[in-house]
Order: structure tokens, then sequence, then C-alpha cells
């Protein structure tokens, strides 16, 4: 018997996705040096809950989704947790470690 693996992938990737859809707004900027440090460490998350959404916004081109979200400059980077209902559920700023992230993603992924 011959498995489209591919096929098989996808659809598995549609049903996590369709039993959670928490997203994370990421806002940071070319300037900000924790935005850099986070890159890898957010590529990191992202590998290892593919169904998580994330947006990246700049903070310096994004003006909608920083008056949207009440951001300050001083705040870079902010990561926003929202439910599949776009509601958020936590706001973090500066440089978070993968665990932390993971600690988070785990605790608020079936709200």
């Amino acid at each position: 018997m011959c498995v489209n693996h591919t096929k098989a992938l996808n659809y598995l990737s549609a049903a996590l996705y369709n039993a959670c859809a928490m997203k994370v707004i990421k806002i940071g900027a070319e300037w900000c040096s924790g935005c850099i440090v986070m890159r890898p460490r957010w590529q990191e998350v992202e590998e290892t809950h593919p169904w998580l959404i994330t947006e990246y916004y700049d903070y310096d081109t994004a003006d909608e989704v920083v008056e949207k979200y009440g951001l300050e400059e001083g705040k870079l980077p902010t990561f926003i947790f929202l439910d599949d209902n776009e509601n958020e559920l936590l706001r973090l700023s500066g440089e978070v470690t993968v665990k932390k992230l993971t600690e988070v993603i785990e605790e608020y992924k079936d709200r």
C-alpha cells in the first residue's frame, strides 16, 4: 500500500489548526536588538508548534497594528497572544525564553 505522506501531513496540520486557532501577533523593529534576539527563538517555537498562527509586524511601518494594540516604542519586542475570536489572552514584552513561550502557549492553547 502506498501512502501519500504529504497529503497525510497536510490533513493532520489542518485538523490541528482547526482544533486550536491561537494566534500570536509579534511586533518588532529592525533597529531593536531584543527583536533580533527573539527571531531564532520564535523560529524554534514555530517549528515545534506548527499549528500556531503567528504574524509579524514592523513597529515603524505597521501603524494600524501599533495603534490597535496601543504599543509604545520602549515596549519592543511585544508578543500578543490571541484566542480564536481575536481576544487578547496575554501580552509579553522584551526578550523571552523559548521555555517561557512554550509554557504560555501550552497554558493558553485551549482557551
